[in-house]
């Protein structure tokens, strides 16, 4: 199926690695143009080589921390129109909400609320003019089933979902313009990874042990990969889904036991 974007540019946050460097593998196949950013500039410039070989749309790679006005900045010029808009960003550490100060919270809102909301600003309106974009916010499949330790995530990410329900909706919606969210299970990461060795370390239990255990948790027996992610994301920034909007996309596996 031909997506429709070839030639469109795209806006990948934390690109360098895992599902963001997923879905700028899946736009570039497309012939989308990406400016790929993440924090670490050796990973990200061997992503950048890596979505080269692709011989699809142009990437370029700009490190900064994009949770910064200066790091955005630097994203944003780098892109010559943004048409396609993927925001991301690492999740803030589990815990007891009894131990998070004021300082802990602030931090998980700025990255995983306020700095998705300030790129949507930057770049809506241009894309309203003309007359196509796409953003899509990966959260987290804890905003439709939340999990207890991960507080400070649950609440900057459905804050975040939240204000777009109500964008989503605005005007923006009958001039091409479509955001939604991409809510993830588990999927094979080194985040997922790195918070099963901390439970091993915590827990004296085996990293393989937790590993498989987690595993069976989820009815399809098996973790996502970044690829497959990446792949249902290119199709949320198609010109086939230009009806969908407001909606937030639940990829765990079948782990969400609700109907609704």
């Amino acid at each position: 199926m031909d997506l429709g974007i070839k030639g469109k540019w795209a806006l990948v946050c934390a690109a360098s690695k895992g599902l963001g460097k997923g879905c700028a593998k899946a736009l570039v196949r497309e012939g989308v143009n990406v400016v790929i950013t993440a924090r670490g500039d050796d990973a990200l410039q061997a992503t950048a080589a890596e979505l080269r070989a692709l011989n699809g749309g142009e990437v370029r790679a700009v490190a900064g921390d994009i949770t910064t006005p200066e790091g955005r900045a630097a994203a944003l010029a780098a892109c010559p129109q943004v048409d396609i808009l993927i925001n991301n960003a690492g999740g803030p550490p589990p815990g007891d909400f009894r131990e998070w100060d004021r300082a802990a919270w602030f931090k998980a809102l700025d990255a995983n609320m306020v700095t998705p909301i300030e790129l949507i600003k930057a770049t809506v309106d241009d894309m309203a003019s003309r007359g196509f974009g796409r953003i899509v916010n990966i959260t987290s499949g804890a905003v439709k089933a939340p999990i207890d330790t991960l507080g400070l995530s649950n609440g900057a990410r459905s804050g975040l979902t939240g204000f777009v329900a109500g964008v989503a909706r605005s005007n923006i919606a009958a001039r091409g313009v479509t955001i939604n969210g991409l809510l993830p299970g588990a999927f094979d990461t080194d985040r997922l990874r790195s918070g099963t060795h901390s439970a091993s370390k915590k827990t004296g239990q085996a990293f393989d042990t937790l590993w498989q255990r987690r595993m069976q948790a989820v009815p399809a027996q098996r973790f996502g990969t970044a690829d497959e992610f990446g792949d249902v994301c290119a199709f949320i920034c198609s010109v086939q889904a230009g009806y969908l909007t407001g909606q937030n996309i639940l990829l765990d596996g079948g782990a969400y036991p609700g109907t609704f």
